[in-house]
């Protein structure tokens, strides 16, 4: 097992251990969720009783059900061992750490607290340094999304923007010269029902 998990975070690119990447998982998995959580102790009875009247099932899950968690974990503990440090976006970016975290605290950077330090997520830089139009995109992010899901969205394909005619990530875009307002507009609806 632990030569197979080896190769995979080898071929991945992840640069961490088996055992810290176990441990990674099992801490986000504590702070996701409890191991067996009953989804209606999320809900008041008058809750649930208008929840079920609608169709929604909130029978806890089956022992022989796939934990719908396990994807979110694993997004969020490769999300945690691909930042960088403020140390290594400096060097990243060719500037002082001052600035970095100038940066963070002025919402031109993307970042979360962790282990004593910032932590700020890879998908934001390129080779130049910071991906362009970043500032742009992330004044549109509403203040309540979570890294995961800012993540999630610079990275997914949009069918609204197309290079070559295919569907692009809002970070593939940004780095062909695209319109950084077009990334900022659907940004701007990230945890709006759709």
């Amino acid at each position: 097992m632990t030569v197979a998990l080896e190769t995979v975070l080898a071929k991945a690119g992840l640069r961490i251990s088996p055992v810290e990447f176990a441990e990674m998982i099992e801490e986000a998995t504590r702070r996701l969720s409890p191991a067996t959580p009953d989804p209606a102790d999320y809900f008041s009875a008058e809750q649930r009783d208008t929840l079920t009247e609608v169709g929604l099932d909130l029978t806890p899950r089956r022992p022989d059900e796939v934990d719908s968690r396990a994807r979110a974990v694993a997004a969020q503990t490769v999300l945690r061992d691909s930042a960088l440090t403020v140390g290594d976006a400096a060097q990243a970016v060719g500037v002082d750490t001052s600035r970095i975290r100038h940066r963070l605290s002025a919402g031109r950077l993307a970042g979360w607290k962790d282990r004593g330090g910032w932590r700020l997520p890879a998908w934001q830089f390129a080779a130049s340094g910071v991906l362009p139009g970043l500032d742009v995109v992330l004044r549109s992010v509403p203040s309540d999304q979570p890294p995961l899901v800012v993540a999630a969205f610079m990275t997914t394909p949009q069918p609204d923007l197309r290079i070559n005619d295919e569907p692009a990530t809002p970070r593939q875009w940004l780095l062909a010269g695209g319109d950084p307002t077009r990334v900022a507009a659907l940004a701007s609806m990230l945890g709006t029902p759709a």
